[in-house]
């Protein structure tokens, strides 16, 4: 099946088309929601209600050039940002002041390794600032998006994401991940 003839089949509601389009972008939409999620369990729910939105808004994606993979990204965030408001643990988190992805193209294990080691640090943060770096950093956010998101303040966000990105650092550091010299970068790319 063609992307076109996926799309089609999802718009009339057929079985197999969905199949196809849930296989084609879950494996990627699951370390998405690795990243937000605690435990598996709640990254595989996450995806399950993304992929249920998907499906009932499939209509709402305009065929205007804009790839698929980024409508079905945009709803998978939102809904991620969504499951993790309805925990009360998450809010109260991210009103304190104070995935496994998918590694391909690689046959350096060290790489590997060490790319499941940041990925470890990461997902260590507290729940607000895992959050809100994931959407600043990963995702390209800006941080009054992040605000509106999140209904938090803008400052925040800002104070919320050097936070992580301190404690990301200083993790990476003592693992030994990273010599202490290097910075982070702003933005990171992850697919």
């Amino acid at each position: 099946m063609t992307e076109a003839e996926i799309l089609k089949g999802c718009l009339n509601n057929v079985a197999n088309a969905q199949q196809r389009l849930y296989a084609l972008h879950s494996p990627k939409m699951l370390a998405l929601c690795f990243r937000y999620a605690n435990n598996r369990a709640d990254a595989e729910d996450m995806l399950q209600e993304g992929f249920v939105k998907i499906f009932i808004n499939i209509k709402q994606y305009r065929n205007d050039g804009a790839a698929i993979e980024a409508w079905i990204r945009r709803i998978v965030v939102h809904t991620c940002i969504t499951y993790l408001k309805k925990n009360k643990k998450f809010a109260d988190n991210l009103g304190l002041e104070s995935a496994e992805h998918n590694i391909t193209n690689t046959d350096n294990a060290q790489h590997v390794l060490q790319a499941k080691q940041i990925i470890d640090c990461i997902r260590a943060l507290p729940i607000g600032y895992r959050t809100v770096l994931n959407l600043y950093a990963i995702e390209g956010y800006s941080h009054k998006e992040i605000g509106e998101l999140l209904d938090i303040e803008e400052s925040t966000s800002r104070s919320q994401y050097t936070r992580a990105k301190n404690m990301l650092h200083d993790s990476l550091v003592k693992k030994r991940i990273i010599p202490a010299t290097i910075t982070l970068p702003k933005v990171v790319t992850v697919y």
